[in-house]
């Protein structure tokens, strides 16, 4: 027998356990801080599945039979679909450096069964390029970084209440595994990779289209110290904006991009960091479950914005597993990243499973940090 669990039942549930905790900064009126609630978003937002010739022979390629179809077999609306029809209020888009253009117009996969390139006009273009990954599984619903933003614009510019839409960037590099079996070896995330990826964020979105870490950092102060002690912008002046996060870890590309920018002085992107370090005021903790929940909350309650999720494809559906979706909602994590934000979606693998508050609802007043008073339909409207 197959057991059904639709998410309503379980946001009731985790409804009860939440823990309402009001930070010293909070407006106890009920106006909330922007990170005083709480959004489902979509994880690889862009990914559309390759066809069936193309995910066999990536199987083959990779010497893992079905690896495609456990792990790889979702697809998710345009961006605009997933902002206006589900609500998604946090998206995720994987880069690629492609400064000539053309750079992954030819997927291994492709030359592989000879189907030739990639036949967008996009692929050929300079500019950065949206991929999960290169020469296996690239099929995208925008290719071009620039016109991914500019559906984000044009849908923002349409609802200009909108709660502040939270923008996971993660910068990609290519497996070495695939290199040496002759697929494309990706430039490096370096100052000047980094910088494009900057200018190409600012030829769409104004800084007053945006919460930048200078919009939340004091003088005098770090990042930091910013966000710990005076916390981030009201929902109110944050309304019809986006916020750029690095999804990275930790590590070289992050030093390349605060290099120079310690408090990310000027930049348009938080990166993930970590407690006690200069730029901390985004942090990812994907594994929201066990000890992570208590965690999540405690640097909720401090005032970080945090990101986890909510399933990992495709395990969490094929296995009826809920505990990593209720565990997201109790932590009070701003950001719930999701690969099934629609009910209906799971249903192909004979399952109702479907990340969303009570209701159906993708955005709520945060069970961890809301002020009291706070009311979910004042969020948006």
């Amino acid at each position: 027998m197959t057991w059904h669990c639709p998410y309503r039942l379980i946001a009731a549930a985790a409804a009860l356990v939440a823990v309402v905790w009001a930070p010293a900064n909070a407006d106890h009126r009920g106006r909330p801080a922007m990170n005083e609630v709480q959004v489902i978003g979509t994880h690889n937002s862009y990914k559309r599945e390759t066809t069936p010739a193309e995910q066999a022979k990536y199987d083959e390629l990779i010497s893992t039979p079905g690896d495609y179809a456990q792990f790889l077999a979702y697809s998710h609306a345009s961006v605009a679909n997933q902002l206006q029809r589900q609500k998604a209020r946090g998206l995720e888009l994987d880069l690629w450096p492609d400064p000539q253009g053309g750079l992954y117009a030819y997927p291994l996969v492709r030359q592989a069964l000879g189907l030739g390139p990639l036949p967008d006009a996009e692929w050929s273009q300079p500019g950065t390029k949206i991929i999960h990954i290169a020469d296996l599984d690239y099929n995208s619903n925008c290719i071009l970084f620039v016109s991914c933003l500019q559906q984000i614009r044009g849908w923002s510019e349409a609802h200009p209440r909108h709660l502040p839409v939270l923008i996971m960037l993660e910068f990609k590099q290519s497996d070495p595994r695939v290199v040496a079996g002759g697929g494309v070896n990706a430039p490096p995330w370096n100052a000047a990779a980094l910088e494009a990826v900057e200018a190409e964020i600012r030829s769409v979105f104004r800084d007053p289209d945006m919460i930048t870490p200078d919009d939340v950092r004091r003088r005098d102060q770090t990042l930091e110290q910013s966000v710990l002690r005076y916390g981030w912008p009201s929902l109110d002046d944050a309304r019809g904006k986006v916020v750029f996060l690095m999804d990275n870890d930790p590590g070289p590309i992050r030093d390349a991009y605060t290099a120079g920018h310690p408090n990310l002085e000027g930049r348009a992107i938080f990166t993930n960091s970590r407690p006690g370090l200069q730029d901390a005021a985004f942090i990812k903790r994907n594994e929201p479950r066990d000890a992570n929940t208590a965690q999540i909350q405690d640097l909720v309650r401090k005032g970080y914005l945090i990101r986890t999720r909510s399933d990992v494809p495709l395990t969490t559906i094929l296995e009826n597993d809920t505990a990593q979706l209720e565990a997201a909602l109790a932590s009070g994590a701003q950001l719930i990243s999701t690969d099934f934000p629609e009910i209906g979606m799971s249903a192909r693998y004979d399952r109702d499973f479907v990340a969303e508050f009570l209701g159906g609802r993708t955005w709520r007043c945060n069970p961890v940090s809301a002020p009291r008073g706070c009311r979910r339909e004042t969020l948006e409207r």
